[in-house]
């Protein structure tokens, strides 16, 4: 499934305590992977050096992960297919801004939720922003 392309219509979505909210109810059912993903991003808006354009891609992300009716609805089975593809591409966007202690402190929480997790999910491709 492919990611809406403009995720910053997503922004207005976004809100830090509906993020953990959404994080926390449906950790398991979305997976250790698709967590880490969503944590990535979210300590990666911590960030003082991540650009306006990066800020809104990465809220408009968090955002649609928020929605609970998008392309596939929350509650179907595979309804987060969408939402995994949305934190994918803005991963894929923001690259530059994954430093290894955004990181770190996504896989901490990852390891505190869900015990141990293979190594492999935490692997993030060394994407390149090709925008």
């Amino acid at each position: 499934m492919k990611a809406p392309k403009d995720l910053e219509r997503y922004t207005a979505y976004y809100n830090a305590d509906k993020f953990w909210k959404k994080i926390k109810k449906f950790a398991r059912r979305i997976g250790a992977k698709a967590v880490y993903y969503a944590l990535v991003l979210y300590y990666a808006l911590q960030s003082p050096s991540i650009s306006k354009k990066d800020k809104l891609i990465v809220y408009g992300a968090l955002g649609y992960l928020i929605l609970p009716i998008d392309i596939f609805p929350d509650f179907l089975p595979g309804g987060f297919t969408d939402d995994i593809a949305g934190l994918a591409l803005a991963i894929y966007k923001i690259a530059r801004n994954i430093t290894p202690e955004v990181r770190g402190k996504a896989k901490a929480k990852v390891g505190e939720w869900f015990g141990k997790v293979k190594p492999e999910t935490f692997d993030i491709t060394d994407y390149q922003d090709r925008s």
